[in-house]
């Protein structure tokens, strides 16, 4: 039977692609995803079994049940800024669109799934939050810990984050810093008068072009750290020899490492290259997540459906759930590798695939509590 066209406003039941499809044409760029955390709002408050709470713009709906065990689906509302790419379009059992990928299609499942689930086995915590895809220090799932941190509590995390269905354990943590290297001015016709900062990167950004970085296997699964000069900035004038010259250096560092640790390897790492007068400054730090996939949730979502298991090399939110002592994993539909680009778009039948899993998850419980 062909689904009756729903009224003005309300959103799609009973068909993912065609959900996921107005879930993309609702704009949603980062900073500006009230629209449509107004309509998944209004949604949710209709559904008579879920509590639901909003802060700011961030949603998070949980069932009541007294069950032993309570799992987390969480997803960001924002994407990236638009490029061209909408309205979606369908093409056969492809969806394109901006956010279709990541991850209004794990939306989508998210939001099938609550208004579905009435009487699951598990009790189920949604999360809808905002501003994943800027800094961190907007993140709106930041915003929900130093608020509301009792409305995350949680036995497993799900991210909904595209891994075409699959489960992509853990992740990588991220470091960012800028180093200043300090020289003298002079005029470029008596150029043997100063000290040319730039001429100082150049031994540096060939360490770094040879670099071989580690590739531990955690848990079974194979993580490839990386380390990348991805700025550079100096420069005065044409005939101005520099005094200063600055590159920002990405390191992306594997779960078996802190923060910390990462850190102080960085630091060690480009002590050699470093003079008084230099500057390193930490841009940003956000850690690793170790893979949760000795969970009894995880290993029944990996049994019951034979997903495959990768391992995260970029970041995600499990990092901060795990963070809280929340063990997390991806698992969402979609493509990572066509996120952020103009070509974003969604294989529709990962959307039934993804479902299916959880839908089994949350509704037979895992098997360690049968």
């Amino acid at each position: 039977m062909a689904l009756q066209e729903p009224p003005p406003g309300a959103l799609v039941a009973g068909d993912l692609a065609a959900l996921t499809a107005q879930l993309v044409d609702v704009e949603s760029v980062s900073f500006h995803e009230a629209p449509l955390v107004e309509l998944l709002e209004a949604e949710l408050r209709s559904l008579g079994h879920l509590e639901v709470d909003r802060v700011g713009d961030n949603l998070v709906a949980r069932t009541g049940l007294g069950r032993d065990l309570r799992v987390l689906l969480g997803g960001h509302t924002d994407t990236v800024p638009v490029n061209g790419n909408l309205p979606s379009r369908r093409d056969g059992d492809v969806l394109w669109g901006c956010g279709s990928a990541d991850m209004k299609g794990g939306l989508a499942v998210m939001l099938e799934l609550a208004r579905n689930l009435t009487d699951p086995a598990v009790d189920v915590t949604w999360v809808f939050y905002a501003r994943e895809e800027v800094a961190a220090d907007h993140s709106g799932l930041a915003e929900l810990i130093e608020a509301r941190p009792g409305l995350l509590a949680a036995d497993v995390a799900i991210l909904g984050e595209p891994t075409t269905g699959d489960v992509e354990a853990g992740c990588q943590g991220v470091l960012r810093v800028s180093l200043t290297l300090a020289g003298e001015r002079a005029h470029t016709a008596r150029a043997w008068m100063g000290r040319n900062a730039v001429h100082r990167l150049g031994s540096l950004l060939v360490t770094l072009s040879d670099f071989e970085p580690r590739r531990p296997v955690i848990e079974g699964l194979h993580f490839h750290e990386a380390l990348q000069a991805t700025h550079v900035e100096a420069g005065v004038a044409g005939n101005v020899v520099p005094d200063r010259a600055q590159v920002r250096i990405a390191h992306r560092f594997a779960p078996d490492r802190s923060a910390e640790e990462a850190e102080d390897w960085l630091r060690g790492f480009l002590a050699p290259f470093m003079e008084p007068g230099d500057e390193l400054v930490v841009d940003d730090r956000s850690s690793a997540a170790w893979p949760a996939t000795g969970h009894p949730v995880v290993r029944t979502l990996v049994d019951r459906n034979a997903l495959e298991v990768r391992s995260k090399l970029g970041w995600t939110d499990v990092a901060r759930f795990t963070e809280l002592g929340v063990p997390a994993i991806n698992l969402g539909p979609g493509d990572s590798t066509l996120a952020h680009t103009r070509d974003e778009r969604l294989d529709v039948r990962s959307l039934q695939r993804t479902y299916d899993a959880l839908d089994d998850l949350l509704r037979n419980g895992p098997e360690a509590a049968r």
